[in-house]
């Protein structure tokens, strides 16, 4: 019996635990702790508040007789009370003055009430009129750094005309408008000499951009160095650009540039920028802007050519918006340099075009014609214009452009007494045409030189292969696999698709190659009917190696039939071989010599002509055992392409 009660109590307890710790947990009082001991439940943990413990105390309770529970609950203690966040917002424009916030309802003997605090805002109101007042406030001691911060607001406040001023315990953050940078740089300077010492000043005061009439700029290099007279921007962005053009063309030290309004082109920095550097590639000179008006004049000591190189960049550079009024060396400084064109072609296509034209309508015909010949976006024109040239001008330089056109890299110099194209190409025609063109388009008697070296490299021809190179590929892939067609029909299977391909892919790199395409068939069938179907299938395989670009202008579809059978018919493997399609490689013989004693014998009869040599691409040798015809084998060597010139250092 004592046994039997031993085990009711655990139970009882065991059943009790789970029960209360279940209950707890769905209420989610996770923070309660549940022990049994016999018939006692004892609660530990600590509760967030008194309102919780009594919760918990109550929820057991239902659960088990209270005189069975042993409560040893806590509560977390409650925190202090925190003390308020003190802060004043005030306005000020030109209706008035608002204030809010919170401040100490009973300041210390040296701090502001709020009434005194309204009063001292109200003397700066027009009219004598009060603030508006939504200030509240709290029973609760200033503290530190209050009073400061709040007397600093109020003096603040009297400078500012149209500003926001927040005021914490040492701190005070002004925003305001200034009517001028440097009534701002003077706000700026007073309210720092005022801020008290202990508190800390946050300013942000912006000022209107002026209106600058007529937007300038003049940037001067010189023996003294490089420096702005006056400096102008639309933009803090276009300032910087500007500011580090000037840095990059030799100014040391900080510059003022004044940004504005009254910009005659968005692009204002764009054209400033390639100012300063065309005048930092002079090494000395002057650019001065007024409005869209530029006067680009060159320093002392600046030659002619390169002061023609610096103005044409900044013509190529400029918007359109934008006038160029330039001044040259003067003739006394550095005498005119001789009147010359030059384009050159780099490697990579891209086509610079300088030195002299006649006029604004020569340079656009020579622009369109440059980016006609060479592409529209690898063309470059940095020209300047001189009424005084020769006359044929526009003349030569077309031809030249022309001329450069054939070459794959090199150069044009157009002079008054001479034109010269230099450069490499890869055709071995280049030269004689460029004589042509020149020849033609200078006129007689007009001094011309042509230096151009062909690079087999670059001929696009040279790198083909040979006709007999393209017959073996194909006769490769023909010993590998065979075209096959429908059964009775001219239709190529489906899985010969991929032999077409190859076929394709070889003869791709041998344009317009002689070649026959021969059908064959087995001896089924009548005689006609089969010569019929090879014809078929011939045509249909030129015209599957059409369609997918292969040109076949030198090839023919032949159908032979049954004719030439190269197995035994009898058998089905000897018929399957005879169904097939052969490509032959046809090369014309040359027209026979005539022997002397022949010419000059009136009985001789003449020579027949000789007979089309075939070459299979099986390498069977054609029998030339009865031809009786004189030989036609070149007397001397092929000529084959010079090599490389060397690249000259």
């Amino acid at each position: 019996m004592l046994g039997i009660a031993l085990a009711s109590a655990l139970m009882i307890e065991h059943r009790t635990g789970t029960v209360v710790i279940s209950r707890l947990s769905d209420a989610r009082m996770d923070w309660a702790t549940v022990t049994t001991d016999g018939m006692l439940v004892h609660l530990s943990g600590t509760a967030p508040n008194e309102a919780a413990r009594f919760r918990a105390l109550n929820l057991v309770s239902s659960l088990v007789d209270s005189s069975r529970i042993r409560d040893t609950l806590d509560v977390t203690p409650t925190s202090a009370i925190e003390a308020p966040r003190f802060s004043v917002e005030m306005l000020r424009n030109d209706d008035g003055i608002q204030l809010g916030g919170l401040m100490p309802a009973t300041p210390d003997a040296e701090g502001l009430s709020v009434d005194a605090f309204v009063e001292a805002a109200s003397y700066l109101t027009p009219d004598d009129s009060l603030p508006v007042n939504m200030l509240q406030s709290a029973n609760w001691p200033a503290p530190e750094g209050w009073n400061d911060s709040l007397s600093f607001g109020i003096e603040a406040l009297g400078l500012l005309k149209r500003s926001k001023i927040s005021v914490s315990a040492g701190r005070v953050e002004v925003t305001a408008i200034a009517d001028s940078p440097a009534e701002k740089r003077r706000l700026e300077s007073e309210l720092s000499k005022r801020k008290p010492r202990p508190v800390v000043l946050e300013t942000n005061i912006s000022a209107p951009r002026p209106v600058i009439t007529p937007f300038t700029l003049r940037f001067i290099k010189d023996a003294a160095g490089a420096r702005f007279d006056a400096c102008s921007a639309d933009t803090d962005r276009a300032r910087t650009l500007i500011l580090n053009a000037a840095a990059a063309a030799g100014m040391e030290g900080p510059a003022i540039c004044t940004v504005g309004m009254g910009t005659p082109s968005p692009r204002w920095s764009e054209a400033a920028v390639a100012a300063i550097r065309a005048v930092a590639a002079m090494e000395a000179g002057t650019v001065t802007f007024s409005d869209a008006d530029i006067t680009f004049a060159a320093g002392e000591g600046v030659s002619q050519a390169t002061f023609d190189n610096a103005l044409g960049d900044l013509r190529a550079a400029l918007p359109d918006v934008f006038s160029l009024d330039p001044v040259p060396p003067a003739p006394d400084t550095e005498t005119r340099g001789p009147a010359e064109f030059t384009a050159r072609r780099l490697d990579s296509g891209r086509v610079e075009l300088r030195g002299r034209l006649v006029d604004e309508v020569q340079q656009a015909a020579t622009e369109a014609f440059a980016r006609a010949a060479f592409g529209a976006g690898n063309v470059y024109v940095a020209a300047v214009l001189d009424p005084d040239l020769p006359d044929g001008w526009p003349v030569r330089v077309l031809a030249g452009l022309e001329s450069l056109s054939l070459l794959d890299k090199g150069t044009l110099v157009v002079r008054p007494d001479a034109v010269e194209v230099k450069g490499i190409t890869g055709s071995q025609d280049a030269r004689a045409r460029i004589t042509q063109i020149l020849s033609s388009g200078l006129g007689q008697g007009q001094n011309f030189r042509v230096d151009v070296s062909y690079d087999v490299k670059l001929d696009p021809l040279a790198a083909l292969p040979t006709p007999q190179e393209c017959a073996a590929g194909v006769d490769m892939i023909m010993s590998r696999r065979k075209i096959t067609f429908t059964p009775g029909s001219a239709e190529i299977a489906a899985e010969a698709g991929p032999v077409i391909g190859e076929l394709a892919e070889v003869l791709s790199d041998c344009p317009g190659i002689r070649m026959e395409i021969a059908g064959h068939t087995d001896s089924q069938g009548s005689e006609s009917g089969n010569a019929a179907l090879s014809q078929a299938r011939a045509e249909a395989v030129m015209m599957a190696l059409l369609g997918r670009r292969v040109d076949t202008s030198g090839m023919t579809a032949v159908g032979y039939g049954e004719s030439n059978p190269i197995a035994d018919n009898a058998t089905e493997t000897g018929r399957e071989a005879n169904r097939r399609i052969e490509f032959t490689l046809k090369e014309a013989a040359a027209a026979p010599q005539v022997p002397q004693a022949a010419e000059e014998s009136e009985a001789a009869t003449p020579a027949a002509a000789a007979p089309a040599v075939e070459a299979t691409a099986s390498g069977e040798a054609p029998d030339f055992s009865a031809d009786t015809s004189p030989s036609v084998a070149p007397a001397e060597k092929t000529v084959r392409p010079r090599t490389r010139p060397a690249e000259e250092d």
